[in-house]
């Protein structure tokens, strides 16, 4: 079975991306209109610092924080699991399930930002795939 992998899936990718300075009312409006669930916090333009995802979000609306003066640097989810781009989707699938998150960065060994895939970007036959081997886990135990 042929595997693609993350740099195919991400290719013609503009992946959302804001500096730690931007507020959570900016990134949860970006979040907004471009239909998204995540936001990857950069610095030196393309660098990955962090994560903001529409948990965190729900996180600190629950925390009472004041979206429009909170920095995304103070909420982000600081270096977040990442997977380069010559991995496998399968790779990411079980990085994905076996740290119960929904959005996955796709980076360079150097830390530039390359995409962000979800659990919505693998294919019926991956997902399948995936439930294969976590049932033969399962059965193992």
């Amino acid at each position: 079975m042929y595997e693609r992998s993350m740099g195919e899936i991400v290719r013609d990718q503009r992946p959302l991306m804001m500096g730690p300075d931007a507020t959570v009312a900016e990134a949860c409006a970006a979040m907004h209109k471009r239909r998204v669930g995540a936001v990857l916090v950069v610095e030196d333009g393309d660098r990955l610092a962090g994560i903001f995802t529409g948990r965190d979000a729900v996180r600190c609306l629950a925390e009472d924080c004041d979206a429009r003066r909170t920095k995304l640097r103070q909420v982000m989810t600081r270096n977040p699991v990442t997977l380069a781009p010559g991995a496998h989707a399968m790779d990411a699938l079980r990085l994905m399930s076996d740290g119960g998150f929904r959005h996955l960065p796709i980076c360079e060994d150097n830390g530039r930002v390359r995409g962000i895939v979800s659990r919505y970007d693998f294919r019926a036959m991956e997902h399948a795939r995936l439930d294969e081997e976590t049932g033969f886990f399962e059965i193992l135990r």
